[in-house]
C-alpha cells in the first residue's frame, strides 16, 4: 500500500503493526467495557491484534479517511488479517482522525495511531498536527484519566519523545522487528501512559 510512491504497509511485513495494538492495549486485556480508537486501518493487522487482546464487550472504533482502504479491507484484503471488519466489536468511521480526536473528551481507554510513517515522515500535511504539542494535548483530553496513547513510527524521533513527556505521558519506547522472522528493519512504538494506566509490558 503506497501513497505518492511511498510505501506505507506491506502484507509481508506487519509484525510491528500488530505490536502497536499489543503494547497499546496491554493494560486493557480482559478489562470489561473498554473503548479503543484506532487511527488508520491499513491492511487490518492492528485492528485484528487489538480485537485479540480485548474482551468480548470491547468497542474498537477505526477512523480511516480513505474510502478505498475500507473497501479493500472488506473485499480483497480482509482474509490477510483474519477479517477484523467482520467482528461486531469493531466499527469503521470514514473521517479524519485529527477531527475524531479533537472532538472527543475523556472517551477512550486507548488511542492507537498508525498514520503516515510516524511523526517524522508525513505524507498528508494535516496529519502532522497529531504529533505537535497541540495534537498531543488534544489526544490527552480524548483519553480517560488512565488512558494510553501508542504511536507507530518507521524510525526513532527524540523530539517526539520529548513532546510526549512534556504533554504528561509516562513514556516507553519499544523497538520491534517489522517481520516475523529475524532480520529486516526495526520500527518504533511510542507508548505514552497517563497517571492511572498500568505499566504492563507484553512480550
Amino acid at each position: 500500500m503506497r501513497v505518492d510512491g511511498q510505501e506505507l504497509m506491506n502484507s509481508a511485513s506487519h509484525r510491528s503493526e500488530e505490536k502497536l495494538a499489543v503494547y497499546g492495549c496491554a493494560s486493557l486485556a480482559g478489562k470489561p467495557g473498554v473503548r479503543v480508537l484506532l487511527g488508520g486501518l491499513g491492511m487490518g493487522f492492528t485492528a485484528r491484534a487489538a480485537l485479540d487482546v480485548l474482551a468480548g464487550d470491547a468497542e474498537v472504533v477505526v477512523v480511516e479517511s480513505v474510502a478505498a482502504v475500507v473497501r479493500w479491507n472488506r473485499d480483497v484484503l480482509g482474509h490477510l488479517a483474519g477479517q477484523p471488519l467482520a467482528d461486531p466489536r469493531l466499527s469503521v468511521v470514514q473521517a479524519d482522525v485529527v477531527d475524531a480526536i479533537a472532538e472527543a473528551e475523556r472517551r477512550y481507554d486507548a488511542i492507537l495511531l498508525d498514520v503516515d510513517n510516524g511523526p517524522s515522515a508525513i505524507t498528508t500535511e494535516g496529519n502532522g498536527w497529531l504529533y505537535t504539542d497541540s495534537g498531543l494535548a488534544a489526544t490527552k483530553r480524548a483519553l480517560k484519566d488512565s488512558g494510553t496513547l501508542a504511536v507507530w513510527s518507521a524510525q526513532e524521533d527524540r523530539r517526539f519523545e520529548q513532546r510526549l513527556k512534556h504533554a504528561g505521558f509516562a513514556l516507553a519506547v519499544e523497538r520491534v522487528r517489522a517481520r516475523l522472522k529475524k532480520g529486516g528493519p526495526h520500527h518504533v512504538i511510542f507508548v505514552g501512559r497517563l497517571a492511572g494506566a498500568a505499566a504492563s509490558r507484553p512480550r
